[in-house]
């Protein structure tokens, strides 16, 4: 069950590749580097397209509480999806608002191929626009749209205040900016899991907020006082709390793994050998302690939103 805690804020104003580091989008993010292990994995980059895939299989419904949720005076025709990934929030907006077109903006020309042909197998190839672009440089053309939408892509720009900016610039008036970012890598064994290593994915998760502290510094900003900061009113606030039972849904199996792969590529340098060669086990599609053998996953996270209108 996904459970949403929302509030309304008024704030004065005085809070995928969406750039260099990589692509912004709804789903957990870890190391850009190659996975090394003796575990079958795909190429990062792959890897990265497969995790932001199923984060949108798995959070669908959390997902569209969250497009229920803006605050729109009135249905936008023209959406602008900043760090856009394969696609889950541009395929979500399409849904709710059916007679908007979205321009879904990337650095991962892979990411934008992905989502061009996903919206073709819906047949909304005609109201989806690609355009590849770092938006740590400089921005091109993306017309006027009434709502802007970045999904787990602000941290990772170098400059996310100069980011803000610019989409104050970008919207029309009256228009909505949201901003949604993760909580924390999400989580999927249970308390005292593995048997062999219990503690074992706190010890994962320690390792990687290390890197993060290092590597993505933007990470767990307070993006209400930045958008206030930046000009923006912020009009509502909301934290989504997931809580997903893996018991019979295969694809949360297939979530975790991947989403473990990517998180060991990052805390590898950081984790024991005893540590390594449990998760290692965990990641062997092939070992009878493949993580896609246990009936005890969950998926459990958090995302934060912000709705903000330009002063």
């Amino acid at each position: 069950m996904t459970h949403a805690h929302s509030h309304t804020a008024h704030h004065g104003t005085a809070h995928h590749g969406a750039g260099r580091h990589g692509a912004g989008h709804l789903s957990p993010h870890g190391s850009d580097t190659d996975v090394s292990s003796d575990t079958d994995v795909a190429p990062a980059s792959d890897l990265q397209a497969e995790i932001l895939d199923l984060d949108a299989e798995v959070l669908a419904e959390h997902i569209a509480s969250i497009t229920a949720w803006l605050p729109l005076e009135e249905e936008p025709r023209h959406i602008v999806d900043l760090g856009c990934g394969t696609g889950a929030g541009t395929f979500a907006l399409l849904a709710r608002y059916p007679r908007a077109r979205v321009t879904a903006v990337d650095a991962s020309a892979d990411h934008l191929r992905r989502l061009r042909a996903r919206a073709a197998e819906l047949g909304a190839a005609d109201r989806v626009r690609t355009v590849q672009a770092d938006l740590d440089a400089d921005w091109p053309d993306l017309g006027r749209p009434e709502l802007v939408w970045a999904s787990a892509s602000l941290h990772h720009l170098t400059d996310p205040d100069r980011t803000l900016r610019k989409v104050r610039e970008l919207l029309a008036p009256g228009g909505l900016f949201a901003v949604v970012e993760l909580a924390d890598f999400p989580r999927f064994l249970p308390a005292g899991a593995p048997e062999e290593r219990p503690g074992l994915e706190d010890r994962c998760h320690a390792a990687l907020a290390h890197h993060h502290a290092e590597h993505v510094s933007h990470r767990g900003a307070d993006w209400g006082h930045k958008l206030a900061a930046t000009g923006f009113t912020v009009e509502g606030e909301r934290t989504i709390t997931v809580n997903i039972d893996g018991a019979h849904n295969e694809a949360v199996g297939r979530y975790a793994l991947t989403s473990l792969q990517r998180l060991r590529a990052s805390a590898a340098d950081t984790l024991s050998t005893e540590d390594l060669d449990t998760l290692d086990r965990l990641l062997d599609t092939h070992s009878p302690d493949s993580i896609l053998h246990r009936e005890d996953l969950a998926v459990r996270t958090e995302r934060s939103v912000w709705a903000a209108r330009p002063v």
